[in-house]
């Protein structure tokens, strides 16, 4: 079973290597902790902020290849935990079909926070990640 989150935090420390992004379920107390790395963690806070940069980097890229297709990034959902990695897949409505592509989290969170795209976590992934 799916399960709504909300992004909730993003620690930046530029004195480490990994980051991270910590999603809260939306209707209950359940989180998430995902760590990433910097260069993701700044593309997050850079969409959510709604900073614009002269060119566009890759998760604008992506978006706007997209919506280019008449494509709509309908949800992101993290769907597996193997061996400490986190994976996860992007839910993409393009003529009426629904196409799965396989991302990281953190660059399917960075395209969606662009666009307030829903974030789920399946039920397992999260009983795993609390062990």
């Amino acid at each position: 079973m799916e399960v709504r989150m909300d992004l909730a935090q993003i620690r930046i420390s530029e004195s480490h290597d990994h980051q991270v992004i910590v999603l809260r379920e939306r209707n209950g107390t359940r989180l998430l902790q995902i760590v990433i790395g910097l260069a993701e963690a700044l593309a997050i806070d850079r969409r959510v902020k709604s900073v614009q940069l002269q060119r566009p980097m890759t998760h604008d890229l992506l978006a706007g290849v997209i919506e280019s297709l008449s494509g709509e990034l309908e949800k992101i959902v993290i769907n597996d935990l193997q061996e400490h990695t986190f994976y996860a897949k992007l839910v993409v409505r393009h003529q009426g079909e629904l196409v799965e592509v396989d991302s990281r989290p953190s660059d399917a969170i960075a395209l969606g926070a662009g666009g307030d795209v829903p974030i789920y976590v399946e039920d397992h992934v999260l009983a795993a990640a609390g062990q």
